[in-house]
């Protein structure tokens, strides 16, 4: 499991650190781990390291510092490098003494280097960049390497309210942060760099491919069909029948249990999976340890006394799409359960929940709605972020945008719905669906197969393609031996330890 700290955590596993240890050292080991990545960088960019360029861009806080650092240390090495100082009289003195020292030189402008450093503001940053910081990095077009975060990203948020730094890769130090998880899109590749640091326990955490494939549920000795957990999957209409057909065939390929099916769409579900149980009337459907309710069924009274019903049953019940239209104006029916909920919004739905954006803050805004609601919530997203009645909450890095296709969110049920029924406890159940869900987007868009690196390139994918790939998936996942490294990294999350 991945933890991810916030700037109070990491300043307080810095502080003992450095009481201990003579001034610098932590900023020296942060310094040099990355130079070794920005020399990595480029001699994957140009194919060699001696001779090549790199501007470094400093604020004036520790960022600045360890960036300076780092171009000391490479300069060192053989690469030109300048530094733009974005307040010259506030510079870290003793980095740009040492920068300075081995040869490199201050500029004002960024230049044409091969590659850029982001020194400019740390974990105490927060909001957009400043006018002239966004000006300067505006100027850029070399690849950008950024020390700890992004700048202009928030650190604990991962907001982004203005003029940012996009990053190629970003050198994490010491421990994860949320902005690490919750904006892929400027991070880049994650890399982290031990520098002592021992943070404890986090808030904020994220499975590894190893933690799922050891949670999946797998038949025993002893299990048959009712015994490894029967889900039931009311979806789909006369007007969405696909929503029925991709939510129940997710449901069969993520477990090995039954899969009984309650609504219009039984023709077309089961010309498609014959092995599910298919019924027109849920109250028809026979036992299940767990329901699936809301893709394609409609927001008419009909769906909506489907809903309570469903609701009323003493069993998990996971709240999707439509389901979700319906229960925004009376959360009551919802609150009022004793047995688990799981509510799955786009950012669109949850407005309509709970009437406000959960942009600015995600992590938080998604605490706060299962707190208040008493369920497990999973916003969906490039990032997504999952939070219990508790506090436990997990995070989910995509690792690309091949599921923002139709039908995709009733796939992500359908597995989730599964899990549930086996007895995985919800917030698990909905950190593990995220997990394969993505990871079944990204392989289906590489052509199938586990080898992202194999040339074939990437091509769009539909919900259908994708579901053909959350079996694959799961192996991959169940054959992991811990944390992921390499291809499997890359195809399930940003980060890389």
């Amino acid at each position: 499991m991945r933890c991810y700290y916030t700037s109070d955590e990491v300043r307080a596993a810095e502080a003992p650190l450095m009481a201990a240890l003579p001034d610098g050292t932590l900023m020296r080991r942060a310094a040099y781990g990355l130079a070794q990545v920005v020399a990595g960088e480029l001699k994957s960019l140009t194919g060699g390291v001696v001779g090549r360029s790199v501007t470094v861009v400093a604020g004036s806080g520790d960022n600045g510092g360890d960036a300076l650092w780092a171009g000391a240390l490479l300069r060192r090495r053989g690469v030109a490098v300048r530094a733009v100082l974005l307040a010259p009289d506030r510079a870290h003195s003793e980095g740009l003494a040492a920068l300075r020292s081995a040869g490199g030189r201050v500029v004002s402008e960024v230049g044409n280097p091969d590659l850029v450093i982001d020194g400019i503001v740390g974990i105490s940053g927060h909001g957009a960049l400043r006018p002239d910081a966004a000006e300067l990095v505006g100027t850029v077009r070399a690849p950008i390497v950024a020390a700890d975060l992004p700048s202009g990203v928030d650190p604990n948020t991962g907001a982004v309210v203005g003029p940012a730094v996009t990053a190629t890769v970003t050198v994490a130090f010491g421990a994860l942060k949320p902005v690490h998880v919750l904006a892929p899109a400027n991070c880049g590749r994650v890399k982290l760099i031990d520098i002592g640091l021992l943070p404890g326990e986090s808030e904020l955490a994220a499975l590894d491919a190893a933690d799922v494939g050891a949670a999946w549920p797998t038949p025993g000795t002893a299990d048959d069909k009712y015994s490894q957990g029967v889900v039931g999957v009311v979806a789909g209409s006369a007007g969405y029948p696909g929503a029925g057909v991709l939510c129940t065939g997710a449901a069969v390929a993520a477990t090995s249990g039954m899969v009984r099916y309650a609504g219009p769409c039984g023709p077309e579900v089961l010309a498609k999976y014959p092995e599910v149980i298919a019924t027109d009337d849920h109250d028809k459907a026979g036992r299940v340890q767990a329901w699936v309710v809301g893709p394609g069924i409609g927001t008419d009274p009909d769906a909506d006394s489907i809903v309570q019903s469903l609701l009323a049953a003493p069993v998990p019940v996971l709240l999707d799409a439509d389901a979700l239209t319906l229960v925004a104006g009376s959360p009551e029916i919802v609150r009022r359960r004793t047995a688990p909920t799981v509510l799955t919004p786009h950012a669109g739905e949850f407005a309509r929940l709970t009437g406000t954006d959960p942009a600015a803050d995600r992590v938080a805004a998604v605490r706060e709605l299962a707190g208040s609601w008493g369920v497990t919530v999973l916003l969906k997203g490039h990032s997504t972020v999952i939070a219990d009645p508790y506090g436990r909450t997990l995070a989910n890095d995509a690792g690309g945008s091949w599921a923002s296709t139709a039908g995709a969110g009733d796939v992500l049920s359908g597995i989730i719905g599964a899990l549930m029924s086996a007895g995985v406890d919800p917030l698990k159940a909905a950190g593990m669906g995220a997990r394969a869900h993505a990871l079944a987007a990204n392989v289906a868009a590489h052509g199938g197969g586990l080898d992202l690196t194999a040339g074939r390139g990437t091509a769009p994918v539909s919900a259908g393609v994708l579901l053909s790939q959350v079996r694959e998936s799961i192996r991959i996942l169940r054959a992991a031996p811990g944390p992921e490294q390499g291809v499997l990294g890359l195809a399930v999350a940003g980060s890389e330890q």
